[in-house]
């Protein structure tokens, strides 16, 4: 009888923390109006191999304002400024520019620095914690995305702190977030772009 109510307590606190990633996410999106931190990017097959890793620094204001600066091993900027989305290569001194809306969809940049109407575009769901953090699914509703599936973990402070891509061929991108600050100050020039001089510029 001991057992078998150890048993149920067990259960009943494994569900607990396994709602309580999909509610972390809703507190963080409600809560945090603007971000910044730095993160490390890494590309894996699907048989976890490397294929490439990166690291640099994001800041985002919501709704629909970011600004994602990769600095290794190449230096690379992408900046929504609140209706277009701006790529800039700085290797090839070249810009891609879309309508914000047909850059993000249901896109991870979307679960940041979209409304606070997260379940519009995604189907949420708790999934087993692991590494000591708490997960969840974000499955884009949208077919026009090339992410199959979203998973967030969130540490004991409700911190986000790992974003893993999954796309369609098997291969996911791994972010992982430090030093993360909820709602600084910042400047809004920090989410406006000019085409460096001499650029070419794709798109719109």
């Amino acid at each position: 009888m001991i057992k078998k109510i150890l048993m149920a307590a067990l259960c009943l606190a494994a569900m607990e923390a396994h709602a309580a990633a999909t509610d972390k996410l809703k507190s963080f999106i409600t809560a945090t109006r603007s971000a910044q931190a730095n993160f490390t990017q890494e590309v894996q097959d699907k048989n976890g191999k490397r294929l490439q890793s990166a690291s640099g620094t994001m800041q985002f204001v919501r709704p629909g304002k970011f600004r994602w600066e990769y600095r290794k091993p190449y230096a690379q900027l992408i900046v929504g400024d609140g209706q277009k989305f701006w790529m800039y290569d700085a290797d090839l001194n070249q810009v891609t520019v879309k309508r914000l809306d047909a850059a993000l969809g249901s896109s991870p940049a979307a679960l940041l620095s979209g409304s606070d109407e997260i379940e519009r575009g995604f189907v949420l769901s708790n999934i087993q914690g692991r590494d000591g953090l708490e997960w969840l699914q974000a499955k884009p509703k949208s077919n026009e995305t090339t992410f199959e599936k979203i998973l967030m973990a969130f540490n004991s402070k409700s911190q986000l702190v790992v974003m893993e891509l999954h796309d369609a061929f098997g291969n996911h991108t791994v972010l992982r977030f430090s030093e993360l600050v909820k709602n600084p100050p910042m400047s809004p020039q920090r989410f406006k772009f000019v085409p460096p001089k001499g650029a070419d510029v794709l798109g719109e």
